[in-house]
């Protein structure tokens, strides 16, 4: 979730769902003072110059969450805001390997939760997330899990 805090963002976003074998999802959780509490989301972030959306979506996932995948999909894109051209990639990981995380100063209270898809969909219907791309990236990536599970 690093951001350069414009106001307006110039530079697009990655976010991941990342899905274990069990089907349940990485969660994050932080205070956020400015929005009155603890909130949930998912890993994600700017894309640093010259990465491509996956390349940003991987480099967050590692760093926030500790988490790196073998398995990737996306799950569309979105404008971030009607006032910029930026955007929003979304990514669902799988085939996951657990590492440290590597947190940044301004993201040293992340904590790192696993829940059933379910209960995070739930979670995110409840306005529990703070940004909108998370319970997007959650609901998609839910849907997808469905279709597998029929087929």
């Amino acid at each position: 979730m690093s951001d350069d805090n414009t106001s307006t963002p110039t530079r697009d976003a990655s976010v991941v769902v990342a899905v274990d074998g069990k089907g349940q999802a990485a969660i994050l959780s932080a205070h956020f003072p400015d929005h009155g509490g603890e909130y949930l989301f998912l890993p994600g972030g700017r894309r640093e110059d010259g990465e491509t959306s996956e390349q940003c979506a991987r480099r967050e996932l590692a760093e926030e969450a500790g988490i790196t995948a073998e398995a990737w999909s996306p799950l569309g894109s979105y404008a971030i805001t009607l006032a910029s051209p930026a955007r929003v990639h979304l990514f669902e990981a799988r085939q996951l390997s657990l590492g440290p995380q590597r947190l940044t100063p301004s993201e040293v209270d992340f904590k790192l939760t696993w829940w059933p898809m379910t209960e995070a969909v739930q979670a995110a219907a409840e306005g529990r997330f703070l940004l909108p791309a998370g319970p997007l990236a959650l609901m998609l990536a839910a849907r997808i899990g469905e279709a597998r599970a029929v087929n």
